[in-house]
């Protein structure tokens, strides 16, 4: 799972299933964001609505704690979305002193 970009949260209340359901935003976003699961080519929205409810709760707890503001009690590995560097970001990086 990669970090949630402002689009990856935004551009998925314009698809007509999330109008009709807001419930399968969650799965539409964690299609989205989710960049690997086991042996699966591919992650696309009938994949996640597809795995167990639990496997679902999980996701959502994992995004959740990716994509939240850390508490300052440490710092995290990122990796950029283009070249996929991966650098450690802490409160300060956030804004914080």
């Amino acid at each position: 799972m990669r970090l949630a970009t402002a689009g990856d949260e935004i551009a998925p209340l314009k698809d007509s299933r999330v109008q009709s359901n807001p419930a399968y935003l969650t799965v539409i976003v964690l299609s989205r964001v989710v960049t690997k699961l086991g042996s699966l080519p591919d992650v696309n929205p009938r994949i996640i609505e597809n795995l167990f409810a639990a496997d679902v709760s999980y996701l959502q707890t994992l995004y959740q704690k990716l994509n939240s503001i850390s508490n300052g009690n440490g710092s995290r590995k990122v990796a950029c979305p283009n070249c996929s560097e991966e650098i450690e970001i802490g409160d300060h990086a956030l804004g914080e002193v």
